[in-house]
């Protein structure tokens, strides 16, 4: 099951709308499902609750050392709690993939993401759960950092927290360790609109 679930950003009012904290809206999201509420703890520096599941304690984190400093934060509680990587979700904006779009994966290189890199670094593993939330890719390389700093327009926006919505779907099978049933439910793209249904052919015949 997991136990940690993660949500990575930047703190501060300035960053709290920008493509880069796509992480703090999933935990957000998590902990008002959960009903539990984020709070200061310094222990593990960063905004914590935990929640008292029927599989178990669960704890809720979105660390507050900035971005390149998230394993900090995570490994402090990973360690304490003594969660092992593969009971780590970790939630984080994603540029290779369009705004709406999600994948779930576990493993895996970092690709640059700084905040991913950290957690690689300080877990001594890269073996954990992550949550990819597509927020686009400004096209150009040099222009990432400046992208992900900036508040996506409005449509973007919607199909990002569209995606989270779908993603909390499988929280319950987060909770029982179910990763097969996470997994489609984190995947399963919009239904398609049913084809209208062909009206009947006219009688044929000579009227009477």
């Amino acid at each position: 099951m997991i136990r940690l679930f993660v949500g990575l950003g930047n703190p501060g009012a300035e960053y709290e709308d920008t493509r880069h904290n796509a992480g703090f809206w999933y935990v957000d999201g998590l902990a008002r499902r959960l009903g539990v509420f984020l709070q200061p703890d310094r222990a593990y520096h960063g905004l914590v609750a935990r929640a008292n599941t029927p599989q178990g304690p669960v704890w809720l984190l979105q660390p507050q050392t900035y971005m390149n400093l998230s394993g900090k934060s995570v490994s402090a509680l990973a360690r304490f709690f003594k969660v092992n990587p593969d009971e780590v979700l970790v939630a984080h904006d994603e540029l290779d993939l369009l705004p709406g779009q999600v994948k779930l994966k576990k493993g895996g290189g970092h690709a640059g993401h700084n905040g991913l890199r950290d957690i690689h670094a300080q877990l001594g593993s890269p073996d954990h759960w992550r949550l990819r939330l597509g927020i686009g890719h400004p096209g150009v390389k040099h222009e990432v950092a400046a992208f992900v700093l900036r508040k996506p327009p409005q449509a973007e926006r919607e199909a990002i927290f569209k995606c989270i919505d779908q993603c909390l779907d499988a929280t319950e099978a987060f909770l029982q360790g179910d990763m097969a049933k996470a997994t489609a439910t984190v995947h399963a793209g919009p239904q398609r609109p049913k084809p209208p249904r062909k009206a009947p052919d006219a009688p044929t015949g000579e009227p009477a």
